[in-house]
């Protein structure tokens, strides 16, 4: 289906693709069975200027925006969608600067971000709070032209390994989430640490870690925007970094379809290809089907953020729940097709049922996006009514 790209999205997508095939995809179960980062993969993308593809120009980017990172995202995540991670992850972990950030910190922070030369993350979540900006504990007391952060962030993408993190910190306990604040930390900052990092289920080609904070001492410099701006930014950040988990879930759906239909054809019940057989023909369409309208839902929230619509809220959690269930259930279904070779490493299917779920949880679970939707649709309703 011709989605209008143009001559430099075409480009992205079939470099992208390219690399995806013959470097991401011979060492994605390695990286899944060691947890191992791929920084020959980051280089790799430095090398191809995938990390200036969704920043403005001015900042020696390619002014490809929120289409761009997703296109990208896609045809990686085909391969294997923890190792796309570490690109999209580092988007997500931009994302505060971008929206609330000065134009000093922007111009001296993102040209390097641009170059591939460092990896950013992103530092909301903690143990008790998972992403409820009201009920983080982490604190940021000002002293001075500093300020002091005691906490720790927990589940991190890229924790452990970005040389730059956009961390949340309560600076006014008084005010719930609007005493929050959004600060750019970088690493080596004395009194950062990094704690346990995590085993998963999936994505484990990505690096999920703590991020700990004592007495960490951060200029006032370094503040994203101002003080009790940290929700906002937070809430905005999830707007627009959905669309690329979005885009992630899709590529592991496209992915595991084209490898069961791969396997379809080359694996013989009763003498026949499996894709002889209706039963499979059917599940096949389904699959195809559900994957082919949540790209066009993706593609269609991306061009709209690209124009500049600002309520974007309802169609961003939109995209987001309905990839993420598709990819779920697409490589549910192709690990029951491909039957006992489903359930074995030979085929990357069972991977890639691992890593869809993640997609599920993280950037906001899809019950939360679901609650999302809901009161956007009821609010609406109930204004047209006055």
């Amino acid at each position: 289906m011709n989605y209008f790209f143009t001559e430099d999205e075409i480009k992205i997508r079939e470099t992208a693709k390219q690399i995806a095939e013959e470097k991401i995809a011979p060492i994605a179960i390695q990286c899944d069975k060691e947890e191992k980062f791929p920084w020959e993969i980051m280089e790799i993308l430095a090398e191809k200027d995938f990390f200036r593809i969704f920043l403005d120009k001015k900042y020696d980017g390619l002014g490809l925006g929120t289409m761009g990172l997703v296109i990208a995202t896609e045809e990686l995540s085909k391969a294997c969608g923890g190792i796309a991670l570490g690109f999209a992850g580092t988007a997500l972990g931009l994302m505060p600067l971008l929206i609330g950030g000065s134009e000093e910190q922007k111009r001296r922070y993102l040209p390097e971000i641009a170059s591939g030369k460092a990896l950013a993350a992103y530092g909301l979540t903690e143990p008790d709070a998972g992403s409820d900006v009201a009920s983080i504990k982490t604190r940021a007391q000002k002293d001075g032209d500093y300020y002091v952060l005691n906490g720790m962030k927990h589940f991190i993408t890229n924790g452990g390994i970005a040389k730059y993190m956009s961390v949340f910190a309560i600076t006014d306990p008084t005010k719930g989430s609007r005493g929050a604040s959004t600060f750019w930390v970088e690493d080596g900052t004395p009194g950062l640490s990094y704690g346990e990092k995590l085993e998963k289920l999936g994505i484990r080609g990505s690096v999920t870690g703590e991020l700990i904070f004592e007495d960490c001492r951060v200029h006032k410099d370094n503040l994203i925007g101002r003080e009790g701006m940290g929700f906002i930014l937070a809430m905005k950040t999830f707007d627009n970094s959905r669309p690329g988990v979005a885009a992630q879930a899709l590529g592991i759906a496209q992915g595991t379809l084209d490898q069961t239909i791969n396997f379809c054809r080359e694996f013989k019940r009763s003498g026949y290809p499996l894709a002889h057989f209706q039963d499979i023909q059917l599940k096949l369409a389904d699959m195809a089907t559900e994957i082919e309208a949540a790209r066009s839902l993706i593609y269609s929230v991306s061009r709209a953020m690209d124009r500049g619509e600002k309520d974007i809220s309802r169609t961003s959690a939109m995209c987001k729940l309905y990839a993420s269930d598709v990819a779920t259930k697409v490589t549910n279904a192709a690990v029951s097709i491909l039957s006992e070779y489903g359930v074995t490493d030979k085929y990357p299917v069972e991977k890639n049922m691992r890593d869809a779920k993640i997609t599920q949880i993280y950037e906001g679970t899809n019950e939360i996006q679901r609650l999302i939707i809901a009161r956007d649709i009821i609010k609406k309703a109930a204004s047209k009514k006055h």
